[in-house]
């Protein structure tokens, strides 16, 4: 356990905390939510250390030492001595620790991390932009909320593109979804409209389905 400004800030997901390998640093965004619904839908007993990015715990020394970026998520392996920062590091970890929401052959393989590595270069970054403009700038630059709409849309269009003839973005369920569905979930509240997008609005639909996203969702309460 890590002491944050002198506080244990834990949560045990499972009944029996003796066999918790992976310690998770989280708050309530989607970058965060993408790790969560990762370990849920693993299956796997964790810890939740929330750190609260509003109050600046993300800067404080003791998590510096686990992310120097002072971002979160973060995870640390007990079992490893491994810490991880960026969610897509971390999803790409537990992954391949655990044997799981990742092909085995190398064509599948590099597959989901192309598109784990295109979620991570252009919507996460651009729907990011979009939220800040949106939401906290102190003046409203017309704009740039256009520039990060269009292009938060265009990516939609990938997505749908790519869904097209497929259930899930690679075919198989996989880590890419779980990246993909925290920001997508926010069409609504970004004011972004999916009518133009039936594919990604069915996967949306089939991915808030499934009870390990739903409760990773909810991580931390």
């Amino acid at each position: 356990m890590v002491l944050l400004n002198g506080t244990i800030k834990v949560k045990i997901s499972a009944d029996s905390p003796d066999n918790t390998m992976i310690e998770l640093y989280t708050f309530p965004t989607p970058n965060g939510r993408k790790v969560s619904i990762m370990l849920e839908e693993l299956g796997i007993p964790y810890n939740v250390h929330k750190i609260n990015i509003r109050n600046g715990e993300q800067r404080t020394p003791e998590f510096l030492a686990i992310n120097p970026n002072g971002k979160v998520p973060a995870i640390t392996d007990s079992e490893t001595g491994i810490s991880v920062f960026e969610s897509g590091a971390i999803l790409i970890y537990l992954a391949e620790k655990f044997g799981q929401f990742i092909p085995t052959d190398t064509k599948g393989r590099y597959q989901v991390i192309e598109w784990v590595m295109f979620h991570m270069a252009n919507q996460g970054p651009i729907q990011s932009q979009l939220f800040y403009f949106q939401r906290y700038a102190q003046e409203k630059v017309p704009l740039a909320i256009e520039r990060y709409e269009k292009e938060s849309l265009r990516i939609y269009g990938v997505l749908d593109k790519q869904l097209g003839d497929k259930e899930f973005i690679c075919g198989e369920y996989s880590i890419v979804d779980m990246a993909v569905y925290p920001w997508v979930a926010l069409h609504d509240f970004q004011g972004l409209s999916l009518d133009e997008f039936a594919n990604l609005k069915r996967w949306l639909d089939t991915m808030g389905q499934r009870p390990g996203v739903q409760k990773g969702m909810k991580v931390p309460e």
